[in-house]
């Protein structure tokens, strides 16, 4: 069995970042978060888990729809299993066997739920199992805010991949090659930049609606520039440097020296940065949300509970839920930032091979 070999100086660092507590259990933390916003569906959701309905067993979460009339409620479309779960109570001995197991959250994000004596938005209750109350159209805000984590650090994810994978290979050629090549995108790059980022969304999202992918590359059209930066600087200054010298007059071609010298070498440039282009991402997606200029609703997103909530001061519940959530999900992200710069602090840690 082949397993993963770590280098010496990588344990090392693994072990100076396990010494910085608050950014290790942050870390912790968020890829918890992470391990359960993928299984969102069996947290929070409106299907049922397992149905037992006169002997057979229904899993109806990551199924196809189930109509009522499986299950004796009269009606053709797909079955409300919190309405079945009441009908299965109220029949007693007759129904002793059947039975249903819902999530914890028993709503969609997108479902709405009305009272008959009341408008939304509902405040928190543990009776009506809305445990962080609902929005303004009777939408769960737990179930909201747990399918728009998941969204935005997607989106996130997606973003600084792109971003980086654009950015370090430019700026490592910029970096290496230098001379015409180097001046001439670095011209190009300075006109791209003072394109204004958000006069192009407001002119997109004014004719097409925007939709997740097309706000990804929108943002890596427009965010790729400051690792190109930031790699061409550190691949600039690796170069001049002996061991790079060393391995030119041993006959290393320039593949061997950018992949096996000097990209090694700008790992913790790339590494450093990392949680921090995370939390560009879900703050930009936050933002464009809210302004109107990013996913539309009914999507469950943070920027659209925060502007559904700063305009309905009365119901807190609702933008402090949000604002809370986004609060520590970002300081979380903030403290695994600042360790993992302190445990790959280039002064400490060096690499030449």
């Amino acid at each position: 069995m082949l397993g993963v070999r770590l280098s010496p100086q990588t344990i090392k660092q693994w072990q100076r970042f396990r010494t910085i507590k608050r950014g290790y259990y942050s870390l912790i933390a968020i890829v918890a978060l992470l391990a359960v916003s993928l299984c969102a569906e069996l947290l929070v959701n409106n299907r049922a888990l397992v149905v037992k309905y006169q002997g057979e067993y229904y899993f109806p979460t990551y199924g196809a729809f189930i109509a009522g009339d499986t299950f004796g409620l009269g009606y053709q479309y797909e079955t409300n299993y919190r309405e079945l779960k009441a009908a299965l109570a109220g029949r007693g001995s007759t129904a002793a066997d059947d039975w249903v197991l819902l999530p914890i959250v028993p709503f969609s994000p997108y479902e709405t739920d009305f009272r008959t004596d009341a408008f939304p938005p509902y405040a928190p209750s543990i009776a009506a199992q809305h445990y962080l109350g609902t929005d303004v159209t009777g939408r769960d805000i737990l179930a909201r805010l747990v399918y728009g984590f998941r969204l935005a650090m997607a989106f996130a994810m997606i973003l600084l991949a792109c971003n980086y994978i654009v950015g370090i290979a430019l700026g490592c050629a910029m970096g290496f090659w230098g001379g015409l090549f180097d001046l001439t995108l670095q011209r190009l790059i300075e006109i791209w930049s003072n394109v204004p980022f958000l006069y192009v969304i407001m002119i997109v999202a004014s004719v097409v609606v925007p939709t997740f992918w097309t706000l990804v590359t929108i943002m890596v059209i427009f965010g790729w520039m400051g690792m190109t930066w930031y790699m061409r600087t550190s691949t600039y200054k690796e170069k001049a440097r002996e061991y790079v010298m060393a391995a030119r007059a041993l006959g290393a071609t320039n593949m061997r020296i950018v992949f096996r010298h000097i990209l090694p070498n700008t790992i913790s440039v790339i590494v450093t940065f990392i949680p921090f282009s995370v939390a560009s991402g879900v703050t930009a997606l936050t933002a464009l949300d809210y302004l109107g200029f990013g996913l539309q609703p009914p999507t469950p997103s943070w920027g659209e509970l925060l502007s559904q909530g700063t305009s309905n001061l009365q119901a807190p519940w609702i933008v402090s839920s949000v604002v809370i959530a986004m609060t520590a999900v970002l300081l979380m992200v903030a403290y695994i930032g600042e360790a993992i710069r302190e445990a790959f602090d280039p002064k400490t840690f060096a690499y030449y091979s």
